[in-house]
């Protein structure tokens, strides 16, 4: 399937009838170096947070191959800034599996929540969305996820199946692939049909998504022949409406 064309770098994206992007890494890397200069130091460090993830405590029967951590910003002239912590919130009928749990991760560390890496990436990503998206009056949701998979157990990044994630936008960065087979990202339209697969390989190889046009899914990951651990790591980012209540929490005075 050819690629879409991706637009410049700017804080409004036009719309695209495509319901979906796929971004090289060299397309990320050289739209996020338009935001300012960072080297291998700040792309290194970035990464390397991964190491510290907690185990994600809300996978069923106790499963413990994915890490996580989680936190909500808005997105202003000044960067990103964090909003109150609190709890992920997903329904039932988006996804069944973990639905309807209040999920509290440990939120994203501090030194990664100011890191100018991380704000350039969101506009990056923000201008290649297949949509428009106010960032003004919109959420931001910033997940760090590792699935670890080892000879015992293989891990499941989408373990709820195909499913969607009820935002409006969904960005899928790869950070690391280490010692895995497996983990094909995949897209479906609304009546689940395929429309786009792929192997995110390179660091920061990019998917976005309309979450409202379409489903995705992806595919276990499995330790490579030869080696008994493997992990893939990727920063999943929401972009979603805020409500009146976010609002109101943000700005306890205007109640």
């Amino acid at each position: 399937m050819p690629e879409p064309s991706m637009p410049e770098p700017s804080m409004s994206a036009p719309s695209t009838s495509a319901p979906y992007v796929h971004l090289s890494a060299t397309d990320v890397l050289e739209s996020v170096a338009a935001y300012g200069e960072y080297g291998e130091t700040e792309i290194k460090q970035l990464r390397q947070s991964w190491d510290g993830l907690p185990v994600d405590r809300f996978m069923k029967g106790g499963a413990s191959y994915r890490r996580r951590r989680y936190s909500e910003f808005q997105l202003t002239d000044r960067g990103l800034v964090r909003a109150p912590h609190g709890a992920f919130r997903q329904s039932l009928a988006v996804n069944p599996l973990h639905g309807g749990v209040a999920r509290e991760f440990e939120p994203v560390e501090q030194e990664v929540a100011e890191s100018p890496l991380l704000t350039a990436l969101v506009r990056t990503l923000l201008a290649r969305l297949p949509g428009s998206f106010d960032s003004a009056t919109g959420g931001i949701g910033i997940h760090q996820i590792r699935i670890v998979a080892s000879r015992e157990a293989e891990g499941l990044p989408a373990p709820e199946g195909i499913h969607e994630d009820g935002h409006h936008f969904v960005a899928q960065v790869l950070l690391r692939r280490e010692n895995v087979e497996g983990g094909v990202s995949q897209v479906y339209d609304r009546d689940k049909n395929p429309l786009f697969r792929t192997l995110l390989t390179e660091p920061f190889e990019t998917v976005v998504i309309d979450d409202r046009r379409v489903f995705h899914g992806v595919s276990a990951v499995e330790v490579a022949e030869g080696t008994p651990v493997g992990v893939r790591d990727m920063m999943l980012v929401d972009f979603f409406p805020r409500t009146a209540e976010q609002d109101a929490s943000d700005h306890p005075e205007s109640r």
